[in-house]
């Protein structure tokens, strides 16, 4: 019986889907916003601040937001997995850029709601 030993970051075709969905995702919200901005006759604050009060161009930055995260979390993950062989740090540092980005995640929320 051959036994295999499993290592680095061969998560395969989920990740890999992931991480062009969630690039798709970033780039149709570039395009929103910059389409956005170009149809703005001024930006100045009051139409900035209009813009930003708008329900769909909030839930399309959180939609944005949230691919940006898991986007991140994948690249940095397989970075980890990949390079850190020492399983205490790895974890470490798994647990330090999870916090991370949820804390990124509640700021831009109470940012985006905040106004």
């Amino acid at each position: 019986m051959v036994k295999r030993v499993v290592v680095g970051a061969h998560y395969g075709l989920r990740d890999w889907l992931a991480q062009r969905v969630t690039a798709v995702v970033m780039v149709l919200y570039t395009l929103f916003i910059l389409g956005v901005l170009f149809m703005s006759p001024e930006l100045d604050h009051s139409n900035w601040k209009a813009l930003w009060s708008r329900d769909v161009v909030r839930y399309a930055t959180v939609i944005f937001l949230a691919s940006v995260f898991y986007h991140a979390w994948i690249g940095v993950r397989d970075i980890f997995m990949d390079y850190i062989k020492n399983a205490g740090l790895r974890l470490a540092l798994y647990v330090a850029v999870i916090l991370a980005l949820i804390w990124y995640a509640a700021w831009s929320v109470q940012i985006l709601w905040g106004m």
